[in-house]
């Protein structure tokens, strides 16, 4: 039986539309909106949230956003798939819970309990005692910094000997307490640029503990999700996104009845069940991507919309810095200088119009920006060099 085929000029069409990135903003749309869009928003860098949600809204709404999460708390930063940080819609937290973030939570105690005993601090008892009591105190506070946690249990200034160097425990423990559910990261100490933050238990956050899903289930929800945004995508992509074992993934997409597609190229596809009528063309648009954006880090193989610009695009660990987007496509990068400008530079031929609403939407940039100075978490070679160079000046 011939497969339905979705070729490359259909898959950028999709990815335009499903992600937010053609077309006119809906009236009312917001950053929940995107969020789901995107199925969840990638947070490692916490600029890739604010710029992300800016991309799509064409508009920055950086109290919005903050609001969203720290406010409404209808959005949840915490820690998911490949034990990546990710803010997502606090109705879709369960899901991710149960189908990624249970099973980083039991790999990170199985290497903290090995980091403890090569540093003859303690066992899972003695590790246990030192998480209830922390938990507590933070109870106590309402809300606490790592450093007041520290001082209210004295244990998680211990150092533990990683094979990086020495660290103390605070980190590791707290990182422990949120992937199991039990904490979640509130404001940030500083601005929205921040990496440091208040902690909160989770149940006082939102309304009581999240719900305990079937794992199985859960993957399967999870995989529903990304098929209905991503897809078509490879098995391997799924996995690679997911961080699930190849086992666990298939089993997901069996219980979808996910529908096999041929892809240009001649791999194989998969979309939700009668997911292959053609999407109408966007039409031409542009975009100004963040460093880690979703829809560049979407994917395990991304030829057919990144071509052979990973060298200068990507750090030498995969995260992916600053991209600009044409129909579907990489094209080129940016960055911002100290100074304020945003400069770019094309790493293929476009048509004159492009290269016009590349000008246009970096302009923008820099005028939502403001003050604020953005440099990525992890740096790509083209980010770095335009950054320090100036490239091409737009605004």
């Amino acid at each position: 039986m011939t497969l339905p085929h979705i070729d490359t000029a259909q898959r950028r069409a999709r990815l335009a539309r499903r992600h937010g990135l053609a077309g006119p903003v809906e009236p009312g749309k917001g950053a929940e909106d995107v969020a789901a869009d995107l199925v969840a928003l990638h947070a490692t860098d916490p600029a890739t949230v604010y710029l992300s949600v800016a991309a799509r809204l064409h508009a920055p709404l950086t109290g919005t956003l903050s609001d969203a999460i720290y406010e409404r708390r209808t959005l949840l930063r915490m820690l998911g798939m490949r034990r990546t940080m990710f803010v997502i819609p606090a109705g879709f937290a369960p899901v991710v819970q149960a189908a990624a973030t249970r099973a980083v939570a039991a790999e990170q105690r199985r290497l903290l309990l090995k980091h403890l005993a090569d540093s003859g601090l303690g066992d899972a008892a003695w590790l246990a005692a030192v998480e209830e009591s922390t938990y507590r105190a933070l109870a106590r506070r309402g809300s606490a910094t790592a450093a007041q946690l520290a001082a209210d249990e004295p244990r998680l200034r211990s150092v533990i000997r990683l094979p990086q160097g020495e660290q103390y425990l605070t980190s590791r423990l707290l990182l422990l307490l949120a992937a199991d559910g039990r904490i979640v990261r509130g404001r940030p100490l500083g601005s929205w640029l921040s990496t440091q933050y208040a902690w909160s238990c989770l149940p006082d956050w939102l309304p009581g503990p999240l719900p305990e899903l079937d794992p199985a289930h859960a993957r399967t929800e999870l995989a529903r999700a990304w098929l209905a945004r991503f897809g078509p995508g490879t098995a391997a992509d799924l996995k690679w996104w997911t961080g699930w074992t190849m086992t666990a993934t298939r089993a997901a997409l069996r219980a979808l009845d996910a529908q096999e597609v041929s892809l240009d190229g001649g791999e194989t596809g998969f979309v939700l069940p009668g997911d292959t009528a053609p999407e109408p063309p966007p039409g031409p648009w542009v975009a100004l991507l963040p460093a880690l954006d979703p829809t560049v880090m979407g994917f395990q193989t991304r030829q057919w919309y990144l071509g052979q610009h990973a060298p200068a695009l990507f750090d030498r660990t995969g995260n992916a810095g600053p991209t600009v987007w044409a129909d579907g496509r990489v094209v080129g990068g940016w960055a911002q200088t100290p100074g304020g400008r945003v400069v770019w530079e094309l790493v293929e031929e476009v048509p004159a119009a492009t290269r016009r609403a590349v000008t246009r939407a970096a302009g923008q940039l820099r005028e939502w920006l403001g003050e604020v100075r953005v440099t990525p978490r992890f740096r790509a070679p083209l980010e770095r060099k335009l950054a320090a160079d100036a490239g091409t000046v737009v605004a």
